[in-house]
C-alpha cells in the first residue's frame, strides 16, 4: 500500500540580500574608513573604502601583542562571541579565542577584519556606491588578495600597530596571510597557513567558475545590479553554496553521516529528498540570509586570481622572502586544497619546518572544525 510523501513546507522567502546594512545592529563591530583611493591591482581605484573589524583583548603599551586573524569565503571579522543583534552566527573560531585559550585574550591584543569585498559591515557590492543612492552593485571593481592586504595594512596603521605578532588565516584567509608576509615581511613577526595555496589551481578555478555561473544565471542576478528590485539572485547563491560545501567536506564523512538514507517522511521517487539533499538546502538556505551574492562574486573572483608569485618571478621567488617563522598545516581529508598543495606551500617558504597535518574527517573544513589541532599550532607560534 503506497502513501503520499508528506510535503516539504517552503522556508520564508529569503531577503534580497543577506548583507549588513547600515542602521543594522552593530553587534561588536568597529569601522575603520579611509577616504584616500585605493589603487587597484587589476587598474582603476576605489574611492574610498570602509573596513568593518572586531578585537578581543587590549592593546599593549609597546604595541607588540597584536595578532590578525583573517577569514575564509563567507566568513566574516565574528571570529569569537554568541550570535545576537548585528551577528547572525557564532564565532566561527571561538574555540581559539578567549581567556586561557590558544589566542588568549588576557595576552594577546586580537584583530580580525571583514574582507574587503565582503559584505559583513566591509565596502562590497552591497555598499553605497559614493556619489549616488544606489549600492556599487555589479560596478563594484575587480579586488585582488594584494587590494585586500593593502586596505587592512590601513586598518593596522589606524591602530597603530606597525609589526603584528601572528598573522593567520586558513583557505582564502591564508591566501591573504600569505600575501602579508610577501608584501609587508617587515610586519609580521609569524605565521600560520591552514589549507591553502600559492596559487589557485584549476581544479579550484573549474569548481568556483561552476559557482560563479549559478548565480550569474540567475534571472535576478541582472549583472549584479539587484540590491534595489525586491528580489535577489538567492537560488543562484543557494545553489552555489550547495556545490562548494559538497568540496568542503569529504565524501567518506557524507557517506557515513547520510548514506542513500531518505529524509524523514519524504521519498526520493516521488518528489522527496535523500538526507544528505537535505543537508544541503540547510546550508543554502542559511548562507542566502547572511551574505550577499555580489560578494560571494566578487571574493570567488580574487581566490581564482590568487598567486602569490604574480610580477614577483614567480612563488619561490615571492615566497623566499618571508622572514617570519611560519607553520603551514593541512586537512588529511581535504580534497578542495589537498595535502600536496601545503607541501608545495612548505617546501617554497625558508622559515618553515615542513607539513603539520590536521587529522580530521571532514575535509576542508576541518580547518573550522578541529580547533584543538589548530590551537596547538598556535600556541607552538606564540611561545
Amino acid at each position: 500500500m503506497s502513501t503520499v510523501p508528506r510535503a516539504r513546507p517552503a522556508p520564508p522567502r529569503p531577503p534580497v540580500t543577506g548583507a549588513w546594512r547600515d542602521g543594522d545592529p552593530a553587534g561588536r563591530r568597529r569601522w575603520h574608513s579611509s577616504g584616500t583611493p585605493l589603487r587597484l591591482e587589476a587598474g582603476g581605484e576605489l574611492p574610498g573604502l570602509r573596513l568593518a573589524f572586531e578585537t578581543w583583548g587590549r592593546l599593549a603599551p609597546d604595541r607588540s601583542n597584536a595578532v590578525l586573524v583573517l577569514h575564509a569565503l563567507t566568513g566574516d571579522s565574528h571570529v569569537s562571541g554568541p550570535a545576537g543583534p548585528g551577528h547572525p552566527t557564532p564565532g566561527w573560531w571561538d574555540a581559539l579565542v578567549g581567556p586561557g585559550r590558544a589566542l588568549d585574550t588576557d595576552r594577546w591584543f586580537v584583530v580580525a577584519p571583514n574582507v574587503l569585498g565582503g559584505c559583513q559591515g566591509s565596502t562590497g557590492p552591497a555598499s553605497p556606491r559614493p556619489g549616488t543612492d544606489r549600492a556599487w552593485g555589479g560596478a563594484f571593481p575587480f579586488l585582488t588578495q594584494r587590494d585586500q592586504v593593502a586596505a587592512e595594512a590601513g586598518l593596522a596603521d589606524a591602530l597603530g600597530i606597525e609589526r603584528w605578532a601572528l598573522v593567520a588565516g586558513g583557505s582564502m584567509g591564508g591566501m591573504r596571510a600569505m600575501e602579508w608576509a610577501v608584501s609587508y615581511p617587515e610586519r609580521v613577526g609569524a605565521l600560520l597557513l591552514l589549507a591553502t595555496t600559492a596559487s589557485a589551481s584549476a581544479e579550484q578555478i573549474a569548481w568556483a567558475g561552476i559557482q560563479l555561473g549559478a548565480i550569474r544565471a540567475d534571472p535576478h542576478w541582472r549583472g549584479g545590479d539587484y540590491h534595489s528590485t525586491g528580489r535577489g539572485p538567492v537560488d543562484g547563491l543557494g545553489l552555489a553554496r550547495r556545490l562548494a560545501h559538497v568540496t568542503y567536506r569529504a565524501e567518506a564523512e557524507l557517506q557515513t553521516r547520510f548514506g542513500r538514507a531518505p529524509q524523514g517522511g519524504e521519498d526520493p521517487w516521488h518528489g522527496g529528498r535523500y538526507q544528505v539533499g537535505s543537508y544541503l538546502d540547510h546550508h543554502a538556505e542559511k548562507l542566502v540570509r547572511r551574505f550577499d551574492a555580489g560578494s560571494y562574486v566578487v571574493l570567488t573572483e580574487a581566490m581564482n586570481a590568487h598567486d602569490v608569485g604574480r610580477g614577483r618571478g614567480g612563488a619561490r621567488s615571492a615566497l623566499a622572502g618571508v622572514r617570519a617563522p611560519a607553520l603551514v598545516a593541512g586537512v588529511d581529508s581535504d580534497r578542495l586544497y589537498p595535502l600536496s598543495q601545503q607541501r608545495e606551500l612548505a617546501a617554497l617558504i625558508p622559515s618553515a619546518d615542513g607539513v603539520r597535518v590536521v587529522e580530521s574527517p571532514y575535509g576542508h573544513d576541518g580547518f573550522l572544525i578541529e580547533t584543538e589541532q589548530v590551537g596547538r599550532l598556535v600556541a607552538e607560534l606564540l611561545r
